[in-house]
């Protein structure tokens, strides 16, 4: 592993599922970003292995894949030498997702969200990573799991490096089209 060198960086993820998207199958969609300081690195767009009978269901594997994106990213990270918090940040807009992965008493009854809840479980307890909850009108992770309309759309990606494209920015490439 390299030398740690340079700033400080932080990586955020931003995790959401559709529960049941797939008209044919009644599989959920899991979308994920990650950003590392507020500029999107990975984005993930992909309909579940499984078949979930519920919207928690959905959110509880979409959480376990994101964090299994993190892990592979972080260490990624690592060696090629970036300094970054020893915590990261996923959030979600599932509150009992949320709840159930950090109070350790809370009795999950299906074995393989069981499963699930125990690898968020230790990633927590480690420090690796902060769990926290967003409200779904401001989860960037609706736009790869959700048909949004223009206003929502542009909301969601308005302050993460998505450029708006204004008159001026066509015109001057119609400019250099007719060169």
């Amino acid at each position: 592993m390299l030398e740690p060198k340079g700033k400080l960086c932080t990586l955020t993820c931003f995790v959401d599922a559709d529960h049941g998207r797939d008209q044919l199958t009644r599989r959920s969609v899991t979308g994920i970003i990650l950003l590392l300081n507020n500029t999107p690195i990975l984005w993930v767009s992909k309909r579940q292995n499984t078949v979930e009978t519920s919207t928690y269901g959905s959110e509880l594997v979409a959480s376990r894949i994101a964090i299994e994106h993190m892990i592979a990213m972080k260490y990624c990270l690592r060696m090629l030498g970036v300094k970054l918090e020893d915590s990261s940040m996923m959030v979600g807009d599932n509150m009992a997702v949320i709840l159930n992965t950090t109070i350790p008493s809370s009795a999950i009854k299906k074995k393989h969200q069981a499963c699930i809840c125990q690898k968020i479980r230790e990633c927590l307890a480690a420090g690796f990573i902060g769990n926290g909850h967003i409200p779904s009108e401001d989860n960037v992770a609706d736009i790869m799991t959700k048909p949004l309309g223009k206003v929502l759309f542009e909301k969601a990606t308005s302050q993460y490096l998505f450029r708006k494209i204004s008159n001026s920015d066509i015109e001057e490439k119609e400019e250099k089209e007719e060169k």
